[in-house]
């Protein structure tokens, strides 16, 4: 367990890091406010985000996995598959889940008003990608939780979709550029930054659309994917586009306050 540990903060600090690198070397958007306070209350909330992981380990992923697989509890148990179809076919469902989550968190109020949290941010760069309220993390980590104990996925499996989604929403929230033949090829299956920032939109129907954080198929099958902005991208929610979410407490506290969806 030590080493899936270290394996995914690993990986995790350096996505991370070298998305931070890069995008200050060479954004693709200007910044609407100083990054130095936005990455303190990020990477703070990221770091509560964490102590709630620890406070939770027994509905952690990859111990609700460990549990399955000696009960023999979830669907893969009783599936017969070659070992590396199994694990691509759990890594891919597991990718659903998230999606489905994401989805419902727009959609039910009271988990919509953990999830403007992560709306609220006014730039998009890779810290975003870590910036959840930690209920939400709590509740996230729930959903998995009973999403894999019926699904029955291996542990393995799991471990490697826990490092994808990790890497990947870092990714997808940095505030990069791909090359336009590169990006429209990606988005056929990934997601990417330019796909992602959409939904990040202050308009209602384009943040209500490309929720994916890995695979875009989600969208494309759903039909919630979103080519292109109308007209200037905004990011962020209408109601907050001041500086106070770049604020730690107030975006403790966010969630609990009063507001128009």
């Amino acid at each position: 367990m030590d080493t899936i540990v270290v394996v995914r903060l690993s990986v995790f600090i350096g996505a991370l890091c070298f998305f931070m690198a890069l995008e200050t070397v060479a954004p693709a958007r200007v910044r609407v406010l100083p990054r130095l306070s936005r990455w303190w209350t990020n990477l703070s909330l990221s770091a509560l985000g964490s102590l709630i992981s620890v406070l939770m380990a027994p509905v952690l992923a990859v111990s609700v996995a460990a549990a399955a697989a000696v009960n023999g509890w979830g669907l893969l148990n009783f599936i017969a598959l070659d070992p590396w179809a199994e694990g691509a076919l759990a890594v891919i469902l597991l990718d659903f889940a998230v999606w489905a989550q994401h989805v419902t968190f727009h959609y039910v109020p009271w988990l919509w008003r953990l999830h403007r949290v992560h709306h609220t941010d006014r730039d998009l760069d890779a810290t975003s990608g870590v910036r959840f309220h930690p209920v939400e993390i709590a509740v996230s980590l729930l959903w998995k939780a009973v999403f894999i104990l019926v699904l029955g996925p291996s542990v393995l499996a799991v471990i490697v979709f826990e490092i994808l989604l990790n890497a990947t929403a870092i990714f997808t929230h940095s505030n990069i550029a791909l090359p336009q033949r590169l990006d429209r090829a990606m988005r056929r299956v990934f997601v990417t930054p330019d796909m992602h920032r959409i939904h990040h939109s202050v308009r209602r129907p384009e943040t209500n659309s490309n929720f994916g954080f890995n695979l875009s198929i989600w969208d494309h099958i759903f039909r919630t994917y979103r080519k292109k902005a109308q007209g200037e991208l905004t990011i962020g929610l209408s109601n907050y586009q001041t500086d106070r979410p770049a604020r730690l407490l107030y975006s403790l506290w966010l969630p609990f306050m009063r507001s128009k969806r």
